[in-house]
């Protein structure tokens, strides 16, 4: 999965691995996305991908 911190909106989006690198966005694995946690104030949206 990759981890994209939003500042000015206090928002960590979690969503599919990105096919392209970013310089703000982290690709973690399954164990630490399953253990993240946001600071207080801030939201977390997670996007699930279905495959079909």
């Amino acid at each position: 999965m990759t981890l994209t911190y939003d500042y000015a909106d206090s928002l960590i989006v979690v969503g599919p691995l990105s096919p392209v690198a970013e310089p703000h966005s982290y690709d973690l694995c399954a164990r630490h996305i399953e253990r993240l946690s946001a600071p207080q104030g801030w939201q977390v949206m997670r996007h699930a991908y279905i495959e079909q």
